[in-house]
């Protein structure tokens, strides 16, 4: 009996899973990382976080809304030190100076150059830079 209980778990936490994908901006000291995870083998859904990081200044970690299927998680740059976030319906931003993070009620009318998305790529979450490379402006 013992051993199937032990069998039983061991199952429950192999479904577990927690995969991380970053943008690094300055080698690993200031990232933007998504975070997706599903705690257990019988949820459909994904729990996402965006990790702001400017280290040793500032770390925050902060939940996006749950996403079901596979996750796409869109990145935007409109100015130095500032991004936004698309996640499906909801639009979001995060500054890097403290690490303060908020959600728009409404989408931003520009939201900036598309730097890339957070999303499987070859079976892996990963971070998939933009193929275009943003217009310059002057």
């Amino acid at each position: 009996m013992r051993r199937w209980i032990l069998l039983s778990f061991a199952v429950m936490l192999a479904a577990c899973s927690a995969e991380p994908a970053a943008y690094l901006i300055a080698g690993n000291e200031v990232s933007l990382t998504v975070e997706r995870t599903r705690p257990n083998f019988w949820t459909k859904d994904w729990q996402l976080s965006l990790i702001v990081s400017r280290l040793p200044d500032c770390q925050r970690r902060y939940h996006l809304k749950p996403a079901s299927g596979a996750v796409e998680v869109e990145l935007y740059k409109p100015q130095d030190g500032v991004y936004i976030v698309h996640q499906g319906k909801h639009w979001y931003v995060t500054e890097l100076k403290t690490c303060r993070f908020d959600t728009f009620q409404e989408p931003p009318p520009e939201p900036g150059d598309l730097i890339g998305s957070f999303k499987e790529s070859g079976g892996v979450f990963a971070f998939v830079a933009n193929a275009e490379k943003p217009a310059k402006t002057e």
